[in-house]
């Protein structure tokens, strides 16, 4: 029986998916969420295989308390998956700087620190799983969402690099870049105004609310099916560094890998010519 660390527990989204799919395999969940009312009668139903633990992930203590409890309760953590993370829009050069700083708090910072707190435990135990939900937005910038793509794309490179630290100690990571699926994430746009200090790109940001109050209900991704492609991924012989879900995500992902390679290289004599001549 194994030990699941999911933060980001809200209802429909893929912390609960998450967790439903370990505990249909038999194993025991801890799940963390600011919101605990939400969840105790779904967490009655599996018993004291599940611990719901109070937390806010941007509160570095609170975390390491999290952590300890759910070590404590269940004697380790094998699977981390750092799931909790939301978007807010704005321009580059108009968003509020406050808003530019709670959203890396949350979407980078708050990973780091749930990581540093699970890793001891998993470094003892010479063995473990860490899960980090990236997303496509961490390959390709979103227009209006640059500063959540700019703490995607620094996900991108921390899971990277963990990923070539932790090997020889036993521990495997994965990161997951979801497309657009079917969760509560695009649901606070309809009532979430355009915060904006610079009036020229107000009617960029009205598009892209828009856009995202259209789609909210009718994103083709299904977290349940996500999360089983996950699991399925971990448990290849040889499981992959990264795992795109959703047929959209996939193919904005293929698409912009293509196209940074044919800019790349078609640079390749001004790149080249950058080095010292040869001697």
């Amino acid at each position: 029986m194994k030990t699941w660390f999911v933060t980001g527990g809200t209802p429909g989204g893929f912390g609960i998916a998450y967790a439903e799919a370990a505990l249909d395999n038999g194993d025991q969940v801890a799940v963390t969420t600011r919101r605990p009312d939400e969840l105790h009668s779904w967490a009655r139903r599996y018993g004291d295989r599940v611990l719901i633990l109070p937390m806010d992930v941007t509160d570095t203590e609170a975390v390491e308390q999290a952590v300890r409890a759910a070590e404590e309760r269940f004697g380790g953590i094998d699977v981390l998956v750092n799931n909790a993370g939301r978007g807010w829009f704005g321009s580059i050069e108009g968003m509020a700087d406050a808003d530019v700083r709670r959203m890396f708090e949350l979407n980078f910072f708050a990973v780091l620190s749930v990581i540093r707190a699970a890793l001891p435990g998993m470094r003892a135990r010479g063995s473990g799983w860490i899960i980090t939900m990236s997303s496509v937005a961490g390959l390709r910038g979103i227009e209006g969402f640059g500063y959540y793509s700019a703490a995607k794309f620094a996900l991108e490179a921390i899971t990277e690099v963990l990923r070539g630290e932790v090997a020889p100690l036993g521990i495997q990571v994965l990161a997951v870049e979801p497309g657009a699926f079917r969760t509560r994430a695009y649901a606070g746009f309809a009532d979430e105004a355009v915060a904006e200090t610079i009036p020229a790109y107000l009617p960029m940001l009205e598009q892209v609310r828009a856009a995202m109050i259209d789609q909210d209900g009718k994103q083709p991704g299904d977290p349940q099916r996500g999360v089983q492609a996950v699991i399925a991924a971990m448990a290849q012989a040889t499981p992959p560094h990264r795992l795109v879900l959703g047929s959209d995500g996939f193919d904005t992902a293929v698409a912009t890998l293509e196209r940074n390679l044919d800019d790349i290289r078609a640079c390749e004599a001004l790149s080249r010519g950058a080095d010292f001549p040869a001697a």
